[in-house]
């Protein structure tokens, strides 16, 4: 009779140690939320607490890693009259010569008989991460006698873009990382005229919201004094309302009561009344952008003087991603919709007509 060999016993796995660089986790364990209803052949769900560390929280480093490697891109519109400083606000805004100088003209040279569209391009970097700017500038726009219709190449510029992204996004053999040239923001310039919206001001607002995310903003604004930039500000948050024309962040998109609370602020303080520069000035001992005057030196980033400060910490600091995620899944996908649907169901891949008939089984 054969001797019984008893099992061999196999020593538990040890549990990594957590990385240094990895914060703590919490005192609480992580359960894991119940995912079926029991019964035979299917889990309790009851989740277990771990046991040790995973690394589940290093994903946010490694998502931090890939960006600064492939950096991102983001594109910027300008829309609005000559002369409302409209190069040099882009440039105060990330502080350096990224806006296009020659899209002004002087006095010998004719001012374009159509809205123009004309962008540059520049990769900036700052703590590592390398960012592709594209500006757009509009120089023509609403300095016609007869403006009507000039949002049209606007407007049909940016459906350009959402196309061009549409034709590579179907290709069969596509690129692993597809050129984003959409507009992801567009700064409308309105003039400190301190009465109201013009009509043009009107239109333009209410036919391009729709497919782009539109910031307004009062040019030039050391122009009016604090009660009439308030009284101003005021009248044109009204005559919004009163067209329908919803600006970015549309209320529709908050997603909690953190987001809506913090882009509740930021509707109250719209349109921002700014103030642009790239010339320094020494003031309280130190230098600072500025606009100097007969009365003393505007400063740009003091709040008390301008909202420059709450734009850029908008739409740089704390909302750039979110206009970037509302223009690839709001108007990029209603374009796409209506694209597709118009095509019946599927975007033509080449022009013949046996390849797309192919395509359509």
């Amino acid at each position: 009779m054969s001797e019984i060999v008893p099992p061999e016993v196999r020593p538990k796995p040890a549990v990594p140690a957590k990385p240094s660089h990895v914060a703590p986790p919490s005192s609480v364990p992580f359960v894991p939320s119940p995912q079926g209803t029991g019964g035979e052949g299917q889990g309790s769900g009851r989740g277990s607490a771990l046991f040790g560390y995973i690394g589940i929280d290093t994903i946010i480093e490694q998502m931090r890693k890939k960006t600064m490697k492939t950096g991102f891109d983001f594109n910027i519109m300008v829309v609005g009259q000559s002369g409302l400083g409209k190069s040099t606000l882009v440039n105060t805004l990330f502080k350096s010569q990224v806006s296009r100088r020659s899209t002004s003209w002087s006095r010998d040279e004719k001012i374009p008989k159509t809205v123009e569209i004309k962008s540059v391009s520049h990769v900036i970097e700052e703590g590592g991460v390398k960012m592709k700017l594209t500006v757009i500038d509009t120089p023509g726009f609403g300095d016609q006698i007869n403006n009507e219709n000039c949002w049209e190449p606007i407007s049909k510029y940016i459906n350009e873009q959402y196309e061009k992204f549409l034709k590579e996004e179907v290709n069969i053999a596509r690129k692993k990382r597809i050129p984003d040239t959409r507009v992801h923001c567009c700064l409308y310039f309105i003039s400190p005229t301190g009465h109201s919206l013009r009509q043009l001001d009107i239109e333009f607002m209410k036919h391009l919201s729709r497919v782009v995310n539109i910031i307004p903003v009062i040019a030039k604004s050391d122009t009016l004094t604090l009660d009439e930039k308030t009284e101003f500000k005021q009248k044109v948050r009204k005559e919004l309302e009163a067209c329908g024309i919803e600006c970015y962040p549309q209320k529709e998109f908050d997603e909690d009561m953190e987001d809506k609370s913090d882009n509740d602020k930021i509707r109250e303080a719209m349109p921002f009344a700014v103030v642009g520069s790239d010339k320094e000035y020494q003031a309280n001992a130190k230098r600072i952008l500025g606009r100097k005057t007969p009365w003393g030196v505007v400063e740009v980033e003091n709040p008390n003087h301008c909202e420059f400060s709450l734009l850029r910490d908008f739409m740089i600091r704390s909302h750039l991603q979110d206009l970037k995620e509302v223009t690839h899944n709001i108007h990029y996908e209603t374009y796409r919709a209506k694209r597709l649907n118009d095509n019946g169901g599927l975007h033509p891949i080449s022009s013949s007509g046996q390849d797309t008939q192919e395509s359509n089984l």
